[in-house]
């Protein structure tokens, strides 16, 4: 009788730690109780949705818009740009050899700061896919991330970026 319910016991405590996901936890490694590598910093759940944000990974150019359409951007391994349509903010003062329209966006490149676009087009694409908010998109060392209040964009080698907004705009 003593074995029956010891055995019970067991079930009943493996099947809590099932229930509760107690196995398959990863630790500082990255390793879960399976052995098998797991991601470590993975986001928070959608509220909306009950599912995780997704990270989408490119390996050509690629367009993207904000969720409200007001910032479009283009994303590849060599750098990422953002154009913003409606904003209450001033770039910076143009430079003297920018013969195109100034301060309409942001780029970087990989290893360089971010800087205010000179340019005669746009990154504002009709054709270009939403980036949910919570989403990010990844090429190579380049990685932008949707959120309701702005678009954030990252060499995550250097730490170097910008985010931009209606609102503001952030280099850094």
């Amino acid at each position: 009788m003593q074995r029956v319910l010891a055995a019970v016991a067991g079930l009943t405590t493996v099947l809590a730690l099932a229930a509760c996901g107690g196995g398959s936890t990863a630790g500082p490694s990255g390793e879960g109780a399976t052995g098998a590598l797991q991601a470590t910093s993975e986001p928070a759940a959608r509220p909306d949705k009950g599912t995780g944000p997704v990270d989408r990974e490119v390996h050509e150019l690629t367009g993207f818009k904000s969720p409200s359409g007001n910032v479009g951007c283009s994303i590849d391994m060599d750098s990422v740009r953002c154009d913003i349509s409606e904003r209450n903010w001033a770039p910076p003062p143009r430079p003297a050899d920018c013969e195109f329209d100034y301060g309409q966006g942001i780029t970087l490149s990989p290893g360089e700061p971010a800087q205010f676009v000179c340019a005669g087009d746009t990154a504002l694409t009709p054709e270009a896919g939403p980036l949910p908010y919570g989403d990010s998109i990844t090429a190579g060392i380049l990685r932008c991330e949707s959120a309701e209040s702005r678009i954030t964009c990252l060499d995550r080698k250097t730490g170097h970026g910008f985010s931009i907004s209606r609102e503001a705009y952030q280099l850094f």
